[in-house]
């Protein structure tokens, strides 16, 4: 592939990746609907199989149209290497798979995403893989956390709901003093807001669902970093088989195109909203990294360009206010999901940790008033006034 060098993210968002010619000259990178390729004959299997000439030979293994996908997001992250998958927690599991083994050790904080940490509590106990969970923003604790066979330590930034960020200058000094690989999810943030690659992490994961493809359509993961380790990362994917299909390989590319667009009038609206939330008599508690109440403000400011999409807040009540508020919503979905062009709300107790005890749940800071709100593209006035329509009704 010939080399196309552009400096800017809202540039290499529409042409990193990709060649300028195509497949008969269409502007846009064809989907190769394909799951096997065919050799013309055996001189082509030999420059394939024994002098690693580069072309695709089955669908498990890549597609040109996935390709395009990773070159690009690699480019807007600046990593060296992507790779892409079927889900956003297909990337965790099989980046955790591709790293440890049996008797190994792993640290994660306890701010990551339910299902994240289910699989790290339960599931890796089943192959005799020991995992350790701190505090979010307890760097001496991680620190003292890791062990001779510690692999890696993982976190989130910003983390779900709460919007925390993690230091990753502590974050990236940890790893280092114990020479263990540090793994973050960057999800919330997007490149456009964070590029923890640039701060000496190893590894960063997205759950390419929600900004980059940015419509509520697909199902996609990536995860980044230097060639070796995402090497490493290929081969086990290979071999499990959770790959995206070139039609959602499509729809990612398509929506890239327009991300650091969306994500930009995201970071603008979300500041509006947390502002306006903040000041509200109805509301209890606002979580916004670029608030100044929020305690990670500070840190927040020094490593992100923005606060993200992501608003969290506490009505004031109880969960029948919480419910008299939401059902009223007339523009807003009530919807689990985040980074997408509508504006989405969920209540995390009654959705996330509906199967936890109250108990539990309050233990992981999730009260029955708490919604997270994740904003679309709308007219940023037109979401204020469906959440005052809310308010009416507590």
């Amino acid at each position: 592939m010939e080399k196309r060098i552009f400096r800017s993210s809202a540039t290499k968002a529409v042409h990193a990746g990709e060649t300028k010619e195509k497949y008969a000259d269409s502007l846009t990178t064809p989907i190769f609907q394909t799951s096997t390729y065919t050799f013309k004959d055996s001189k082509e299997i030999e420059a394939y199989t024994k002098h690693k000439k580069e072309r695709f030979e089955y669908g498990r293994y890549g597609n040109p149209t996935e390709k395009i996908a990773e070159h690009r997001l690699a480019a807007l992250e600046n990593a060296e290497d992507c790779v892409l998958f079927a889900s956003g927690m297909m990337a965790i599991t099989t980046t955790i798979f591709a790293i440890v083994q049996s008797g190994d050790h792993i640290v994660i904080t306890d701010d990551c995403y339910k299902k994240t940490l289910e699989f790290c509590e339960s599931y890796l106990k089943r192959f005799g893989i020991e995992c350790t969970i701190v505090p979010f923003g307890d760097y001496d604790l991680m620190d003292k956390s890791v062990k001779k066979n510690t692999r890696f330590i993982f976190s989130e930034s910003p983390t779900n709901p709460y919007l925390n960020v993690f230091d990753l200058k502590k974050f990236r000094e940890i790893g280092k003093k114990h020479n263990v690989i540090t793994f973050i999810d960057s999800t919330f943030a997007t490149p456009v807001n964070q590029k923890p690659l640039e701060y000496g992490i190893d590894l960063v994961m997205h759950s390419a669902t929600k900004y980059f493809a940015g419509h509520n359509d697909i199902l996609a993961g990536a995860v980044l970093g230097n060639s070796d380790l995402i090497a490493k990362i290929r081969s086990l994917h290979k071999a499990l088989g959770g790959v995206i299909d070139a039609n959602c390989a499509y729809l990612l590319i398509r929506g890239i195109k327009t991300f650091p667009l969306r994500v930009k009038k995201q970071n603008e609206s979300t500041l509006e909203i947390a502002r306006f939330l903040e000041n509200h008599p109805k509301v209890e508690k606002v979580y916004y990294p670029f608030l100044e109440s929020h305690r990670h403000y500070q840190i927040a400011k020094e490593q992100m360009k923005g606060g993200g999409g992501v608003v969290s807040f506490n009505v004031k009540g109880d969960l029948e206010s919480a419910k008299r508020f939401m059902d009223s919503l007339e523009m807003i979905y009530i919807a689990p999901s985040l980074g997408g062009v509508e504006t989405l709300i969920t209540h995390p107790a009654l959705v996330s940790y509906y199967d936890y005890t109250k108990e539990r749940r309050l233990d992981l800071g999730i009260t029955d008033t708490l919604f997270r709100l994740a904003v679309g593209i709308e007219e940023v006035h037109d979401i204020i006034e469906d959440l005052e329509r809310g308010f009416a009704n507590i």
